[in-house]
């Protein structure tokens, strides 16, 4: 059985985790997989999460009832059933894919002897209060927190952001004083990612 790592698995996996955690509309679990804590796991694009919802339905592994709203449209509320509590813990026992981070930011700080000193500031400044954000969010989580496994899992997050934010500070003021620095036609590609160009070529 794939783990969470292979395409297939990816939503079907990750729908799975939030009603194991509990009751939800399709709206929630979208919200919970794009925003919320389980955005951090594995990526489910906008349009997957109703498609994967209606197959987990059609298996057996997913149920769902409706709720009455006065003035508003119905609700549909999904639950895992039995069998998909017994489909998840199969999905579990599989290999983890290796974990994936990438950011634009860090791009972007990479190559900031291109960009103006004030760009370097403000782009800072959005990262900060970003991390600080989602530690926010994160912290706020944990407080709810009964179960071990998820007080790990945000532990982690939040110790992995508070470490980038203090890393950023740190290097926050030599980053800025080198902004600009090769934006001339004459400057070169930089060491040691030169080298490397010329070793991919060979």
């Amino acid at each position: 059985m794939p783990g969470f790592g292979s395409s297939a698995m990816n939503v079907r996996g990750l729908c799975l985790a939030i009603l194991y955690f509990g009751d939800a509309t399709g709206y929630e679990i979208r919200k919970q997989a794009q925003e919320g804590v389980f955005s951090y796991f594995i990526e489910a694009s906008y349009g997957a999460i109703y498609p994967a919802l209606g197959k987990l339905t059609e298996e057996g592994l997913v149920s769902w009832r409706e709720e009455v709203q006065s003035g508003k449209p119905n609700k549909k509320i999904y639950t895992l059933t039995p069998a998909g509590k017994a489909a998840f813990i199969k999905d579990l026992s599989g290999e983890p894919a290796p974990d994936k981070f990438k950011s634009e930011f860090l791009l972007m700080m990479m190559c900031s002897e291109l960009l103006e000193p004030q760009r370097v500031e403000r782009l800072i400044d959005a990262q900060l209060a970003m991390l600080e954000e989602k530690i926010g969010e994160m912290n706020a989580a944990y407080k709810e927190c009964t179960r071990e496994g998820s007080r790990y899992a945000l532990t982690c997050g939040i110790q992995s952001y508070t470490q980038a934010i203090d890393h950023l500070r740190q290097s926050r003021k030599n980053l800025v004083d080198q902004a600009g620095s090769a934006r001339g036609d004459d400057a070169g590609p930089p060491q040691p990612l030169a080298s490397m160009a010329k070793e991919a070529r060979r």
